[in-house]
């Protein structure tokens, strides 16, 4: 059987975030009946490093388009710069009749999107309009995607992240202490500032036995003043940015998951944590909140509401049966988002939009 060519365009595998994660888990369990070739069009680095980066970008794909047999162009898109990107690199496909699959991941793709001018709005649609494929997280960005860029409905395929599930997890009754982590770009999006805020209205009595660390890039110093000027210096950790290695050995001594996002797409952090049987204290913003389900596999809080999200932590912190009823759930709830079962789907999608080349 012949195989099928995909060119995929997205940031750099070696970038931090959860699309290149994607990208790279993607790559990894492709099945055999599809060959993917990678074009970085993004990069961490100066406004002019970036041109560079695209520059370079839109050079190998035109060549490519112009000198190998390609059958699909699979998009990573995000939000902001990435939108004007990735439509030129729609309509380069276009030009060489090749079909499109376009996967959206933008936490704030609405936002950057309602400030454009109507005229370029309208563009960017007819543009989007075109795609074989229009790949989005959950439901409620499938309807913002229908109705907003006025996308055919039978065009949308929700595909929401995958993760690889690790093969056992550790038994976390009775601890003495307790562990709450955060795994995001340190930042107001995240709500970074929010919890630490809210760890600091813990009462003291927990705050001895409870530790809060945060991994990830971003403004960790403003993050660390904060913790210093409400005197969790010592019970607020920093990682930094941590491998999946790491974050491994993180989600698995840890108690609680939190993430108190503004804005989401489906953030990978959350499906990493629920696959390590973690329960999940977040907010309904994006697809969170078709897979985190209050008193199920999780607690979800308003965003920005540091008072709703200090009693989640507090309940979870005291009621150790909660703490497992809502993490064994947290697995089972997330293991039909495993890499294989992706693969498979991801396959199907491949196969349908090859017929279109």
């Amino acid at each position: 059987m012949k195989q099928i060519q995909v060119l995929m365009l997205g940031p750099s595998l070696e970038q931090n975030g959860g699309i290149a994660t994607v990208e790279k888990l993607i790559i990894k369990h492709n099945l055999p009946q599809f060959k993917i070739q990678h074009i970085s069009t993004h990069d961490e680095g100066s406004i002019a490093y970036r041109l560079i980066v695209f520059a370079k970008a839109l050079t190998t794909f035109l060549w490519k388009l112009s000198s190998q047999e390609i059958d699909i162009v699979h998009i990573q898109i995000s939000d902001g710069g990435s939108i004007f990107r990735k439509a030129i690199c729609c309509v380069i496909a276009f030009l060489f009749d090749k079909p499109v699959l376009m996967h959206t991941h933008g936490a704030e793709f609405h936002l950057t999107y309602a400030k454009l001018p109507q005229i370029v709005q309208q563009v960017l649609s007819k543009v989007f309009q075109h795609c074989q494929g229009f790949v989005v997280l959950s439901e409620s960005w499938q309807d913002y995607y229908v109705l907003n860029l006025g996308l055919n409905p039978k065009q949308v395929i929700v595909l929401p992240n995958p993760c690889e599930l690790p093969t056992e997890v550790p038994e976390r009754k009775n601890r003495t202490q307790i562990s709450l982590v955060c795994c995001g770009r340190v930042g107001q999006r995240k709500g970074t500032f929010d919890l630490i805020k809210a760890f600091a209205n813990l009462p003291n009595h927990q705050k001895k036995y409870t530790q809060l660390i945060l991994a990830g890039d971003g403004e960790i110093e403003k993050a660390q003043q904060l913790a210093a000027s409400l005197n969790l210096s010592d019970q607020v950790t920093f990682l930094g940015w941590i491998n999946s290695e790491k974050r491994d050995e993180v989600l698995s001594q840890a108690d609680v998951f939190i993430l108190p996002s503004y804005n989401e797409g489906l953030p990978l952090a959350i499906l990493e944590a629920m696959g390590w049987s973690l329960p999940v204290i977040a907010t309904p913003v994006g697809g969170i909140s078709e897979l985190v389900i209050s008193n199920q596999n999780g607690l979800l809080v308003t965003p920005g509401n540091i008072k709703q999200l200090s009693s989640a932590m507090e309940l979870l912190i005291e009621n150790e049966n909660l703490r497992l009823f809502l993490g064994s759930n947290a697995r089972k709830n997330v293991e039909p988002l495993d890499i294989k079962n992706c693969s498979i789907r991801l396959a199907d999608i491949y196969n349908s939009l090859s017929q279109f080349n």
